[in-house]
């Protein structure tokens, strides 16, 4: 068997191309799953408690099957805040969104999470970032408030903020502010084990919470499918293939890839939910990422005291 650092560093791109492009399927299936306004399938709330009781259950097998130890009381604070955060906190914020705007609208306003990620982890570890990371952090958030006014206008909806991209900023926080929690366990609990743990210890408010919004209407099975994804795949599968590759590849360079989420996102909402691609949308993700890479950057190469 092929075990040299060239093969490992190989095999660490793809995977964390895969857990890349599993996550960027998540805004159009979510889509999917919640329905619009005006054709509704399953409530943003239900499709939250019941994605992560799937996840839930796959993690607890998983976790007797590897024999994980139980969470210190230490490592159970921020694993707390993580299900906050990526439990409850953004897959609600973004289900309520999705169902006011598209999928592809969604992705350049998600696309600023790495930065957002970064700036949360200056704040709360205490990491010094040099004065270009707030100045790309600023200018990434400018770029998403005129893509957010411009697109409010062109819909007729005034020129100003929707409460959908309201929303869908607080998505991106709470993804942020859940994602530093879970790193801060990570070296001591293993990335697999974080995730795993996360969705077990919200089981108790899942399970109960996908049986009492238990839809009472018809569901398209497309949008059952949708759901069946993000719990298997984008909250759970998906963190597997990811924090491997960062292993394997090494995280400055994989880490790069999840610069295509947000095309991913935009081009696989064209098949799935009849979208168009938008020059404005794609000008403002291309953009936006932009900002993102070069925040990151600076983000990597802290200013020393």
């Amino acid at each position: 068997m092929n075990n040299t650092p060239q093969h490992r560093e190989n095999l660490g791109l793809w995977l964390g191309f895969l857990g890349v492009v599993i996550f960027g399927l998540t805004l159009p299936m979510t889509r999917l799953a919640t329905g619009t306004v005006d054709a509704p399938q399953m409530s943003p709330w239900f499709v939250t408690w019941a994605r992560a009781a799937l996840a839930g259950s796959l993690s607890l097998v998983y976790l007797l099957a590897v024999r994980a130890p139980r969470p210190t009381p230490v490592q159970r604070g921020p694993l707390l805040l993580a299900l906050a955060g990526n439990v409850i906190g953004y897959p609600l914020l973004l289900g309520w969104a999705l169902r006011h705007v598209t999928a592809s609208h969604a992705a350049v306003i998600t696309a600023l999470l790495p930065l957002a990620t970064a700036a949360a982890a200056a704040w709360l570890m205490h990491q010094r970032a040099r004065l270009g990371f707030w100045v790309f952090a600023a200018l990434g958030s400018a770029l998403v408030a005129v893509y957010s006014l411009l697109r409010a206008s062109q819909l007729g909806h005034g020129f100003g903020l929707t409460w959908a991209d309201t929303l869908l900023l607080g998505a991106v926080v709470a993804a942020s502010l859940g994602y530093v929690a879970g790193a801060k366990v990570t070296a001591s609990m293993g990335a697999e084990k974080v995730i795993s743990w996360v969705c077990v210890m919200a089981l108790p408010i899942t399970l109960p919470g996908a049986w009492l919004t238990w839809p009472d209407n018809a569901i398209a099975p497309a949008s059952w499918l949708a759901l069946m994804y993000v719990g298997m795949f984008s909250m759970w599968a998906g963190f597997f293939a990811w924090f491997r590759g960062l292993s394997l590849g090494g995280p400055l360079r994989v880490s790069q890839l999840q610069l295509l989420q947000p095309f991913i996102s935009i081009l696989a909402a064209v098949p799935l939910l009849g979208e168009s691609l938008d020059a404005m949308t794609l000008g403002f993700a291309l953009l936006v990422v932009t900002t993102v890479f070069m925040g990151r950057r600076m983000a990597n190469t802290p200013k020393s005291n």
